[in-house]
């Protein structure tokens, strides 16, 4: 994205003071702030590294807005709402009512009235968190759940939260990132937060018709063979294979995916010797992942989930504080 694009989007999620407040992007976010976002919730994690309950947003209420489903993402916005203490509404809105721009508004402009703090939405259309945090609602709290093609900035803070417990400092880390990376909102979210963190080198893996045509642009470093992109990797990243994908023309079939780009155990032999197995998740075994590195010593993929909670909480209460402080509350 260009500077001034960045510049944009980073303005919109700040208050006056420089705080979040609204949480659609890891792009255009400064590194003091993407680093505060993993300090806190790190600050949510107990000795055992499971998660505290802490009443910072009790008598606030979080609704979800789920324009698509996700029943994972979803579940870990309500609890790490729940365990803020704070009141939790799913809605669950069906394409026919909000076809309309202004039904829409409508509806988003009622669920204001009814005293929500947070909308969390997740919407098919690359832009429509931004387009609310913007024009229809500003003074509630928007957190990007997932949009279109365009970004997932939780999914990508958990998980770098998950390397910086994990992997260490991310200057030294070489990460590389296997898959669909074209029609990915989580790469996209990863590539910019793993950048504006210092990660030494960032690689995306995949068939050409599943690469991106910009990327390069970014400083990314594009691979077509696994063998190539994997050598040295502390990290390697698995990302979800949408089944269309697998029925269009894009891909010759799983197994062919698998064949060329599944992550095995005898692939990971290039790696680094500590190489740390990451998936966002629901992982499609024996698409993306062998079973035995999906389960094996090496993968953190059960502990990102629990580290999305940790993160889905942070986020929530800096875009809570930073509202109430750019509203005079």
């Amino acid at each position: 994205m260009h500077q001034s694009h960045a510049h944009q989007a980073s303005r919109l999620q700040l208050n006056g003071q420089g705080q979040l407040k609204h949480f659609l992007s890891t792009e255009g976010l400064s590194r003091e702030l993407l680093t505060e976002i993993l300090d806190r919730a790190e600050s949510f994690l107990d000795d055992q590294g499971g998660i505290r309950n802490v009443p910072l947003l009790a008598g606030r209420t979080v609704m979800n807005l789920f324009f698509e489903p996700s029943t994972r993402t979803r579940t870990t916005f309500e609890v790490a709402a729940k365990r803020l203490s704070a009141d939790v509404l799913n809605i669950d809105i069906s394409k026919s009512s909000t076809s309309k721009g202004e039904t829409l508004r409508d509806m988003l402009w009622n669920l204001e009235a009814m005293t929500a703090d947070v909308f969390v939405v997740r919407h098919g259309l690359s832009g429509a968190p931004h387009f609310i945090a913007s024009q229809v609602t500003p003074k509630i709290a928007v957190i990007n759940a997932g949009d279109g093609r365009h970004a997932h900035p939780t999914q990508a803070m958990l998980d770098m939260l998950t390397i910086r417990r994990h992997a260490g400092a991310f200057e030294n880390l070489t990460v590389a990132i296997i898959g669909d990376i074209r029609h990915s909102r989580v790469a996209r979210s990863e590539i910019h937060a793993l950048q504006t963190l210092g990660a030494k080198e960032i690689r995306v893996i995949g068939p050409r018709t599943l690469l991106p045509i910009d990327f390069e642009q970014l400083g990314v470093q594009v691979f077509e063979d696994m063998t190539a992109g994997l050598a040295g990797a502390d990290v390697a990243i698995a990302l979800r294979i949408q089944n269309e994908r697998m029925e269009s023309a894009l891909l010759p079939g799983s197994s062919e995916f698998y064949g060329l780009f599944g992550l095995t155990r005898e692939r990971l032999k290039v790696a680094s010797p500590n190489v740390l197995v990451m998936h966002p998740g629901p992982i499609n075994r024996g698409v993306e992942i062998e079973s035995e590195v999906a389960d094996g010593p090496q993968s953190l993929i059960l502990k990102q989930v629990n580290y999305g909670i940790a993160v889905r909480m942070a986020v929530l209460v800096m875009s809570v504080e930073g509202q109430l402080q750019e509203n005079g509350q």
